[in-house]
């Protein structure tokens, strides 16, 4: 088993390589601003692409990758992003970590001359360091923190149409609405991971672990929210996300929501722009009940909030805001049919949580769209 087990990681690390090798030649340097031929087209439908090729002021972007490991005892997220200050006068880079179990976090960050994109696809250098959706590799040296490690990805399993198998993007066709603060796109709803991150002296093994990556961009994120995601179920190989959140649009605010289900291999995406709705059952401090009700479906939701670390958020492109996120909080699932028959329910013990501002304002009014 370890002769094959190396094996497998000689050939995902020569992908890793020959994938780099390939994409060098595309990736352009973000403060030159370079004027590429059918950029917007590639970004507009591949919304994993760095968005931000021309912003000046007042911005974000942000790509959140979180890994677990098979035994569910490490967690790590990393986030790679971009910042620039409200006015343009400040911009810089940056690199987030989380760790899920002990809740530490750690931001790094880069002078804006050493963040690179590729005109092609999805991929983001920050200094030593490389993402991408199938690959992502650490070199990050300081005084008291040093992260070394080759993450890939495999088996990635994207947001698509059920029937036509079409890629789908997470906002529908509030993706096409323009002034608003925020956009979110899910890059990888599942797969597979195999590699190793070593933090200063621990060393964190993610083979035959599962991974997810998703990202937002825009100029602030919303005044309150709440986001639920995992994809490590106890019993079977799914996944769930979950947002909800006021979004101010022109002058005006209303309480939207988003989020999609792969349970048993069907993938059903929902939110604002459909017909679902979402309810509120119960809510304390760090643990709520929700349900999504669907077409002819129910799905129930319970979570709890167990420990969580403080990430750095922006406000109008500033990375000055200071919000709470768990990645170890414990969650139910059941999904109902009309007749209120079990179509699926399980647990899971590594869900990300985010529960930030005032949660019942939230729900004030039936969130519903006809």
């Amino acid at each position: 088993m370890k002769i094959n087990k190396w094996l497998l990681i000689l050939m995902f690390l020569g992908n890793i390589l020959t994938f780099l090798s390939q994409n060098k030649s595309s990736l352009v340097k973000f403060v030159d601003y370079p004027k590429v031929q059918a950029y917007k087209a590639k970004k507009s439908k591949n919304s994993s692409m760095f968005q931000g090729n021309k912003k000046t002021k007042k911005y974000f972007e942000g790509w959140y990758f979180k890994m677990v490991s098979q035994d569910e005892l490490s967690i790590l997220s990393v986030i790679p992003g971009i910042s620039i200050s409200e006015d343009g006068s400040t911009k810089h880079a940056f690199i987030q970590i989380i760790d899920g179990k002990t809740a530490k976090t750690e931001y790094i960050s880069y002078p804006i001359e050493d963040f690179y994109y590729s005109i092609d696809d999805f991929l983001v250098k920050i200094g030593n360091n490389f993402f991408s959706k199938d690959s992502l590799i650490l070199d990050i040296q300081g005084d008291d923190l040093s992260v070394i490690g080759k993450i890939y990805m495999n088996n990635i399993i994207e947001l698509r149409a059920e029937r036509s198998k079409k890629k789908q993007k997470i906002m529908g066709w509030y993706y096409k609405v323009p002034f608003m603060e925020c956009y979110h796109g899910v890059v990888s709803l599942n797969h597979d991971l195999i590699g190793e991150i070593k933090v200063n002296n621990r060393s964190f093994s993610f083979d035959s672990g599962k991974g997810y990556i998703e990202k937002d961009w825009g100029k602030s994120m919303p005044s309150s929210w709440i986001w639920i995601q995992t994809n490590n179920f106890k019993n079977s190989n799914s996944s769930i996300m979950l947002s909800v959140a006021k979004i101010p649009w022109l002058g005006f605010s209303f309480t939207g929501f988003l989020g999609f289900y792969y349970l048993n291999n069907k993938m059903i995406r929902f939110g604002t722009y459909s017909k679902a709705k979402v309810k509120l059952e119960k809510y304390e401090e760090n643990s709520l009940n929700l349900n999504i009700v669907l077409k002819d479906e129910i799905l129930e939701i319970q979570t709890v909030k167990k420990s969580s670390g403080m990430l750095k958020a922006p406000v109008n492109g500033n990375m000055n805001r200071r919000i709470s996120e768990g990645i170890d909080a414990d969650l139910k699932v059941k999904l109902l049919d009309e007749n209120k028959n079990v179509l699926f329910e399980d647990s899971s013990k590594t869900t990300g949580l985010e529960l930030v501002g005032d949660i019942k304002e939230l729900f004030k009014k039936t969130i519903k769209n006809n």
